[in-house]
């Protein structure tokens, strides 16, 4: 029986996560409704993720943020991945996704589930391959195996590399660095192994069917992403891209969900157009994209260098941003590389609804400035992005004036004296208390 929200607002009803979303978004039910019946807004929310809070992705609603946790074959564990959950979650994670490709795949993926209130992503062929000795071992039957668990687990978006076929392996060939996507680079090395197209592709309708028994949302991913500047907008990309768009069409044929996934490493001039692409190829499904990284020379910094084009992809149209943290292209996340990754992308998503003028986008923005004229602080700690940053900078702001006094043997100030400056200006200085003589 299909009863996928996609379904079921195709047959007029709003269903309590509709609803939901719409309250989130300062919204119209049916007009939500509407949007997910035509599959421009998705709503991940698997029936078996009990404790789930809705939310909805698509260009008309507010800009959401995924944060990347899992473990790696080397390093991490369920706590670890647990600790990394609730800090994507307390700094304003929509979704987030298990990535990880070591041990206790299973055991790591019940446990965030279970203790996530915001919607669970998984890449699949990644537990598929740590069933397996070796990736020419991969069959259709595993793939559909593990979809099938996952789902029965109560995943609620999968990443699932069907876009990439055979006859585009040639053009990554031309590029400085090929093929990146970890899920693209193992399809498209067994395919030319086997002499085989996907089988992911080949067996997208059995992928359908389980996905509509769960109301698993599909994110079509990028494979063919580029991964440096040298290679983006090109016709490796773009190929893939066109074969997604007919992958949305089947998805919204058999009432499924989806997403589509965008490019990684793009120059800041091409941002635009590569959003536009992709809301022309893919008939305006949610495009989810990485970034983009809009330089490659800043390791250690990506979340700035992909912050910056983040923001740009959502003013066009981008509907979700994958975070990237200081630890891109060096190592796995741990959680403080989770909490930065995170807060650069809550800035970034922020920025472009502001720019977007979405509903009360700027209220908070007005009720900081507010609070700075009043000088309230602790408004002002509880209104920003990230509290704890701001009340960290504030208090060793504080303790850094008083040291420099107590240096110079001069009278120091009682506490709440320096409540109505701050210490940059000081009290002769603050421009907020002199314009109010004005």
């Amino acid at each position: 029986m299909i009863n996928t929200q996609m379904f079921r607002a195709k047959n007029g009803e709003i269903t309590p996560e509709i609803l939901a979303v719409a309250k989130r978004e300062y919204r119209d039910a049916e007009d939500i409704r509407k949007e997910v019946a035509a599959g421009t807004i998705c709503i991940p929310a698997n029936i078996n993720h009990k404790n789930l809070q809705p939310m909805g992705i698509g260009r008309s609603l507010t800009t959401k943020i995924n944060a990347n946790i899992g473990n790696s074959s080397l390093s991490s564990c369920p706590n670890t991945e647990l600790k990394k959950l609730k800090q994507a979650v307390k700094y304003g994670a929509d979704t987030v996704m298990d990535l990880s490709t070591g041990g206790n795949i299973n055991v790591i993926r019940k446990t965030i589930i279970e203790n996530s209130p915001v919607p669970i992503g998984t890449v699949p062929i990644y537990e598929a391959l740590a069933r397996i000795d070796s990736p020419n071992d991969l069959t259709d039957e595993l793939i559909l195996e593990v979809i099938q668990e996952q789902a029965e687990q109560g995943v609620d978006y999968m990443t699932i590399h069907a876009g990439l076929l055979r006859e585009q392996i040639p053009l990554a060939k031309k590029r400085k660095l090929r093929i990146v996507s970890r899920g693209g680079s193992i399809m498209a090395k067994w395919m030319q192994d086997e002499n085989r197209e996907n089988p992911i592709f080949e067996r997208f309708d059995d992928i359908l069917k389980i996905c509509a028994k769960y109301d698993v949302t599909l994110s079509l991913g990028d494979g063919m992403r580029p991964g440096c500047l040298a290679d983006a907008s090109d016709e490796a990309q773009f190929a893939e891209l066109k074969v997604l768009g007919d992958l949305v069409r089947r998805c919204r044929a058999a009432n499924v969900q989806s997403m589509v996934e965008g490019p990684g490493h793009i120059p800041f001039n091409e941002i635009e157009m590569n959003m536009k692409k992709e809301i022309e190829l893919c008939d305006d499904a949610p495009f989810y994209i990485l970034g983009p990284v809009v330089i490659d020379c800043a390791p250690g910094y990506d979340h700035y260098t992909s912050g910056i084009g983040a923001t740009m992809g959502a003013y066009h149209g981008a509907a979700m941003l994958c975070y990237v943290t200081p630890k891109e292209h060096l190592g796995l996340p741990n959680s403080r590389d989770v909490r930065d990754g995170v807060i650069a992308y809550k800035i970034a998503a922020h920025a472009a609804d502001v720019a977007n003028k979405l509903p009360h986008a700027q209220d908070r923005d007005d009720a900081i400035s507010d609070a700075r004229a009043a000088f309230d602080w602790e408004e002002q700690f509880n209104l920003a992005i990230d509290p704890d940053k701001a009340r960290e900078l504030r208090a060793e702001a504080i303790e850094e004036q008083n040291m420099e006094v107590e240096d110079k043997s001069k009278h120091v100030k009682a506490d709440g004296d320096d409540e109505h400056y701050c210490t940059m200006c000081g009290p002769n200085f603050c421009s907020m208390r002199i314009s109010k003589e004005l």
